[in-house]
């Protein structure tokens, strides 16, 4: 099942206000250092990475590594598609945006660092 995503057009019926969990959700997701790795490197590659790759990467374990990625999934920020035993890895840079736009809309204030003088 593929999460609901923070821009999506509403189907009939349904609000198109940006449910509490979602944002909750990425920011777990983001808040785990080696799942942000994770999340960066999927992100460099340009177009998909396979999951072997990530996993000759980190010196984690391969169930410790699907585990991140069903996070990074729930939250979604990757997709996955399998062929044949192999997974492959995209990140979904909407959903990113998505967020950061609900997220300056929910806490409002200077987009800019303050500067010191």
């Amino acid at each position: 099942m593929r999460p609901p995503r923070l821009d999506a057009v509403p189907e009939a019926g349904q609000s198109s206000r940006v449910t509490d969990a979602q944002p909750a959700r990425i920011a777990k997701a983001l808040a785990d250092g080696r799942r942000f790795a994770i999340l960066e490197m999927v992100a460099a590659t340009d177009g998909e990475v396979a999951r072997k790759r990530l996993v000759a990467t980190f010196p984690i374990s391969q169930a410790t590594i699907s585990h991140h990625l069903k996070e990074l999934v729930t939250a979604g920020l990757i997709e996955v598609r399998q062929e044949a035993q192999q997974k492959f890895l995209r990140y979904r840079p909407e959903t990113m945006a998505a967020y950061l736009a609900t997220i300056g809309r929910r806490l409002p204030g200077r987009t800019r660092a303050r500067r010191r003088r």
